[in-house]
């Protein structure tokens, strides 16, 4: 038996427990084992016909049976689905601690996150700036060293920065952070079955600073950066204008040096079925593009698509 992915179902009071269990009626014996609140997806797998049970490495899966384990974040009298609760917030944590502890001792192939609330996360008073610094945090890696990486549309694409103000990220912005973000996309699209990638770098300023009029930034770090990844054998463009580069067909990935750089190509192209991928900690990780949804918490509407994506990419390809 090939070691299962684990699925954790995110912010409990949002959909994720619905998507989850819709993920694991359609997965059948090809289910993950599930993270979560046992009170949290009573619910939701009663309504697909799921049957819920305790966790154990050595039992093989079973269509139509959750495998849980059970965190005990929460109990049933504190559940207020659809609400934006800290308790909630706390509970989303629980779970990723547990997933990414059980994900580094070994026997689990890597870990799938549902919807989080960064709103509950904080109201629980838990500083979270998404999950690749926490990922970092829970597996020793040094900060600077992992990143995210979205996935949809046909595009693979990492970001250098990411929940920053344009100043913080212009000022985090180095040519050893860029060179880091570079190399961690690299390894992911090799152990994503892409050898030998090539990469495509966006500018930091419009045009890539088209040669200083426009800033000096991709002169003093992108460029440089570049020059540092090529000098170590990755294939890497120059900084290029993103509306350029992104009509190059011959990049396997692209480096996004912002937020809203890399989200917006991505999720113009994939919507919600956009998967976040953490990338450069040695767990493999993978979280939805999208939110709890918590106006249609509850109601039995929410779609399992993204969730599906994302579990699909940690899942062997036939030979």
């Amino acid at each position: 038996m090939s070691p299962r992915l684990l699925l954790t179902t995110g912010d409990p009071f949002g959909i994720g427990p619905e998507i989850a269990m819709k993920a694991v009626a359609e997965l059948g014996s090809a289910a993950p084992v599930v993270v979560g609140d046992r009170c949290a997806l009573e619910g939701p797998a009663a309504a697909y016909g799921i049957e819920l049970r305790t966790a154990d490495p050595g039992r093989l899966p079973e269509a139509g049976v959750c495998d849980l384990i059970d965190v005990g974040a929460l109990t049933s009298d504190q559940l207020r689905v659809g609400e934006v609760r800290p308790e909630a917030g706390a509970a989303t944590i629980a779970y990723a601690h547990t997933a990414v502890g059980l994900a580094t001792a070994g026997g689990y192939r890597g870990i799938v996150a549902g919807p989080h609330s960064e709103s509950a996360v904080h109201a629980a008073g838990i500083g979270f700036a998404g999950y690749p610094p926490l990922v970092a945090e829970l597996t020793g890696t040094p900060e600077d060293q992992v990143f995210l990486m979205l996935v949809g549309g046909g595009l693979r694409m990492a970001h250098v920065t990411l929940h920053l103000s344009m100043a913080e990220s212009l000022e985090r912005l180095s040519v050893d952070l860029v060179a880091s973000a570079g190399r961690a996309l690299h390894r992911a699209l090799e152990s994503m079955g892409t050898p030998a990638p090539r990469l495509g770098m966006f500018g930091i300023n419009c045009h890539a600073g088209e040669g200083g009029l426009f800033g000096e930034n991709d002169l003093t770090v992108s460029g440089p950066a570049a020059e540092k990844l090529r000098g170590e054998g990755i294939d890497i463009t120059d900084p290029t204008g993103a509306d350029v580069l992104l009509g190059d067909p011959q990049c396997d990935g692209y480096l996004a040096m912002y937020h809203d750089q890399g989200h917006i190509p991505v999720k113009l192209l994939a919507g919600r079925t956009a998967a976040a991928v953490t990338i450069g900690a040695g767990v493999p990780f993978s979280s939805v593009g999208h939110g709890p949804a918590f106006d249609i918490a509850g109601q039995g509407v929410a779609d399992p698509s993204a969730l599906l994506s994302a579990l699909s990419l940690f899942t062997p390809k036939e030979a």
